[in-house]
């Protein structure tokens, strides 16, 4: 079963003259692990927004589970996100001034889950990061940069989402922060089975995933861009 079906997908970002995207094919089956690596500025945010649905392909066709993207209206594509995608950011972006529970219901907020299955689905991910149910009533802005992590891995998956993106979650850690991130997204990753995209411009992550992907090869507008140097 393809999760992710693109041919021929086009991006260029507003009041530029240049493509940030030009891919002519990409398909993802389910339950696979992805690392797509690229430098700063190759398009990675570019290709992971496009596949969550914040950002709209303005060429080809995105399919993410047989939904092509661009058909939806925004709110529908809200609704999508919420039931079938989860993510997380690079910075976490947690709301400072909610509690982890707070944190936990808005990430829900468009889903169709009653609010017993998501305080339910809530302590059943923090126990296996690790994480005692009584820190749903602390607020985000005092937890530690570990529990920020684990809060934020809770966030992505709280609506069981079958597909899970990462973009550069690992960038501001030291390596052994790092390493304790991965191992954790990783297992609850398996646990979960659910599709992921992780991007990064770090290669030694590539080891924790079973494709890579070199987004320089995969972009023919930074193929394009190259030549011309």
């Amino acid at each position: 079963m393809l999760i992710i079906n693109a041919q021929n997908i086009g991006y260029t970002w507003p009041k530029s003259d240049t493509p940030a995207l030009d891919i002519a094919g990409f398909q993802i089956e389910h339950g696979r692990a992805l690392f797509l690596r690229g430098a700063s500025g190759s398009g990675k945010s570019t290709l992971l927004g496009l596949l969550a649905g914040t950002l709209i392909v303005q060429s080809g066709s995105l399919q993410i589970l047989d939904t092509e993207l661009a058909s939806l209206s925004p709110r529908n594509r809200d609704r999508f996100r919420a039931n079938h995608i989860g993510i997380v950011f690079q910075k976490f972006n947690l709301i400072p001034f909610l509690t982890v529970e707070g944190n936990l219901r808005l990430a829900a907020r468009f889903s169709e889950k009653p609010p017993r299955k998501i305080r339910e689905k809530s302590e059943h991910l923090l126990a296996a990061l690790n994480l005692d149910s009584a820190i749903l009533q602390r607020r985000a802005d005092r937890l530690s940069v570990g529990q920020q992590q684990r809060v934020a891995i809770a966030r992505a998956l709280i609506n069981d989402p079958e597909l899970l993106l990462a973009d550069e979650p690992t960038s501001a850690l030291d390596t052994d922060t790092r390493d304790t991130f991965m191992s954790l997204l990783m297992s609850i990753r398996d646990v979960s089975n659910c599709t992921m995209i992780f991007a990064s411009h770090d290669r030694s992550l590539a080891k924790y995933f079973d494709i890579e992907i070199e987004l320089s090869k995969l972009n023919r507008a930074q193929a394009e861009e190259a030549s011309l140097v």
